[in-house]
């Protein structure tokens, strides 16, 4: 994967596995028991199967194939070993019925927790030698694994009907009543876009990341801000849902399978537009970032004469300036904090967009890390000489199929050690709980 070795910040791992943990522990302390065993998404596991899934992955990768330990549990290391979209119900893990007590899994956790600790603090986890460890490849395969599935875990939280939910009582209260930005486009030069990371550039980044790829990119302007629930409301309204001209195969396909006339995070009580808060429903915020599936966000941009940015025009937008010199973030060099971007668990749910403007890139889009992931134009596929991770061969490769798509940026709900340029998101098109926004480029 890589071809120097990074320096073994050990406290930093320790710390970072620790925030981890407990983070995931707050997430499942939000779930009423009953609701335990819910599958609140089809295409996903039942609750209980991720307890035991996160705890068992860092089992498999970084002790049992990373440094040849024993396991804990050969039936749980068995049992919760995958957690990516199975495809239809033969792919799922066992029902209900199989699966184990919550306080069996509990007690399983804590003791891959008390190795996993142990390894990080003593253990020989960065030798050149061996492809699961070099560079620390497996200690950070486990880390960013968890950070996002806390994501996964709040997507399907977002489902869960409230009763079954108990709200953090250190959640941050939803930031509404501001007035929507005036819709501004911005023109973007025509340059180069470096997309992925050369091996050994970064010290950590997942397979689909590499290696890089230069891109040019002819001159196109950009939406300064993602398409807000307001501007959305005015599609809705127009019959956006009921013109099929609009939409493609896929999207005429969700309409039909979802019957859908409006996003998935909106609601109707009577009168009044609601929105899907993760803990309480709330009037529509005419200035949050509507959240859409890729075959929504499509279908509007042909609404508006547009399309949707591709991955190396998202790039272009975020990291490039006018001195030809990329960015490490849309908003400079200095690290990311809570003035540059709605990320990293601050919030539950959107802020309104243009309200982070410390984060504007070099042209002056906003909100290009942060606020919803950003629908891109772009197949998920490999770069040329993409090769699988030894830490985990199918994690990019079961889903080059062409029927996923880039999504570029970050959610509220993402861990700020995946904000990097390189770091390459994806889902299917109709897939209606993700966290994701979108604008608009010229044609």
């Amino acid at each position: 994967m890589t071809t120097t070795t990074a320096a073994l910040d050990r406290q930093a791992l320790s710390d970072w596995h620790e925030k981890n943990r407990a983070r995931t522990r707050r997430l499942f302390d939000a779930v009423r028991p009953e609701a335990y065993r819910e599958r609140p998404i089809p295409l996903r596991n039942p609750i209980v199967f991720y307890e035991g899934h996160l705890p068992a992955f860092a089992v498999n990768t970084l002790l049992k194939r990373g440094l040849g330990d024993p396991g804990i549990r050969e039936d749980f290391e068995r049992l919760f070993e995958r957690g990516i979209d199975p495809e239809d119900e033969a792919a799922m893990a066992p029902g209900v019925s199989a699966w184990p007590k919550r306080e069996e899994i509990q007690v399983y956790a804590q003791e891959a927790d008390r190795r996993i600790f142990d390894a990080l603090a003593r253990r020989d986890i960065a030798r050149e030698d061996s492809p699961m460890l070099a560079n620390s490849l497996a200690a950070f395969t486990i880390l960013e694994h968890e950070a996002m599935h806390q994501e996964t875990l709040l997507y399907m939280w977002s489902r869960l009907p409230y009763e079954q939910k108990v709200t953090p009582p250190d959640a941050a209260a939803p930031v509404v009543g501001a007035a929507p930005p005036r819709r501004e486009r911005v023109a973007v030069p025509a340059g180069r876009a470096r997309l992925g990371a050369d091996p050994g550039g970064i010290p950590f980044g997942w397979d689909n990341e590499f290696p890089s790829l230069a891109v040019e990119v002819p001159a196109f302007d950009i939406d300064a801000h993602n398409v807000t629930n307001a501007e959305f409301m005015d599609f809705v309204l127009a019959g956006g849902y009921q013109m099929p001209e609009l939409w493609s195969e896929e999207g005429r396909a969700y309409l039909e399978s979802q019957r859908a006339v409006h996003p998935p995070f909106w609601e109707r009580s009577g009168e009044h537009w609601l929105w899907r808060a993760q803990w309480a429903a709330l009037p529509l915020p005419p200035a949050w970032p509507v959240w859409v599936t890729h075959a929504e966000a499509e279908a509007y941009a042909a609404w508006q004469g547009r399309t949707l940015p591709s991955e190396a025009q998202y790039h272009r937008a975020a990291f490039g300036t006018p001195s030809g010199r990329d960015r490490v973030y849309p908003w400079g060099e200095e690290a990311p904090d809570e003035t540059r971007g709605n990320f990293d668990f601050a919030f539950d749910d959107p802020v309104p967009a243009g309200s982070k403007p410390a984060g504007a890139s070099a042209w002056g889009v906003h909100d290009l890390m942060g606020n919803g992931w950003e629908w891109t134009s772009t197949i998920f596929a490999p770069f040329p000489g993409f090769a699988p991770m030894p830490t985990y061969p199918q994690y990019s490769a079961d889903f080059f199929d062409g029927k996923h798509w880039v999504m570029k940026g970050a959610s509220p709900s993402t861990a700020r050690e995946l904000l990097r340029p390189s770091f390459r998101n994806w889902f299917r098109g109709n897939y209606p709980y993700v966290f994701a926004s979108f604008r608009t480029v010229s044609r």
